[in-house]
C-alpha cells in the first residue's frame, strides 16, 4: 500500500498485521481520486473508519488543507499516526480516536469530503449519515463518499442526500453523495 499521488507520492504506508483491518485498495483510491480531483485542493476532509488513514493521506498528498483521521481501533490508531509520522503529514492531520459516533457528535465546523468506508457487514452507513446531516458536517458543495460491498444497495436519496454518481471495482462499490438541493434549500 502507498500513496499514488501528490508531494507524499511513492511513500510506503505502514499496512496492518492481519484482515481486521481492510485498506482501500491501490486501484480503488485511485479510481476514487480521479473522480474527486476537482475538490481536492485545499479541501477539508474527514477520514472515518480510517483504518491505516490512506484515504486521508492521499487527499493530504494531493492538496487537501486539513484531514481529521476517525477510529476506534487501537490497532488502526496506531497505524494512522505512524503513517502521518512517515509522511510528515502532522500539520495537515487530526486524529481522533472513538466510535464513529462519538466521532461525529464531537466534530466541529463542515467538510468537503467525506469519506466512509465502514467494516462491511455493520451497519454503519446509515447512523453516520444521519449524523452528518444532524451535526451539519457537509459543505453545501462537499460530497460524501461511502466505500461498501457491490452487493449492498444504497438508496438514491439518504437523510437528505442524494446519490450523484456510484462505481464498481471488483467486489467494492463507491456511491458519492451530495446534499439535496431541495432539502438544503439551495
Amino acid at each position: 500500500m502507498r500513496v499514488i499521488a501528490g508531494k507524499y507520492k511513492g511513500r510506503r504506508l505502514e499496512t496492518p498485521a492481519d484482515y481486521a483491518i481492510r485498506p482501500t485498495t491501490d486501484k480503488v483510491k485511485e479510481a476514487l481520486f480521479s473522480i474527486l480531483t476537482e475538490k481536492i485542493w485545499a479541501s477539508r476532509v474527514l477520514d472515518l473508519f480510517s483504518g491505516t488513514g490512506g484515504l486521508g493521506l492521499e487527499a493530504l498528498s494531493r492538496g487537501a488543507q486539513a484531514c481529521v483521521f476517525g477510529d476506534h481501533s487501537k490497532e488502526s490508531l496506531r497505524l494512522i499516526r505512524a503513517n502521518i509520522a512517515h509522511c510528515k503529514a502532522q500539520e495537515g492531520a487530526q486524529v481522533v480516536p472513538g466510535d464513529f459516533r462519538k466521532t461525529l457528535g464531537s466534530l466541529t465546523g463542515q467538510f468537503d469530503i467525506i469519506l466512509l468506508d465502514p467494516p462491511y457487514g455493520r451497519n454503519f452507513l446509515l447512523p453516520a449519515f444521519e449524523l452528518i446531516r444532524r451535526q451539519k458536517l457537509l459543505a453545501a458543495d462537499g460530497v460524501i463518499v461511502a466505500e461498501h460491498r457491490k452487493e449492498e444497495a444504497l438508496a438514491e436519496a439518504l437523510c437528505g442526500f442524494c446519490k450523484i454518481k456510484e462505481r464498481k471495482y471488483g467486489i467494492i462499490k463507491l456511491s458519492i453523495y451530495q446534499q439535496d438541493i431541495v432539502e438544503s434549500g439551495l
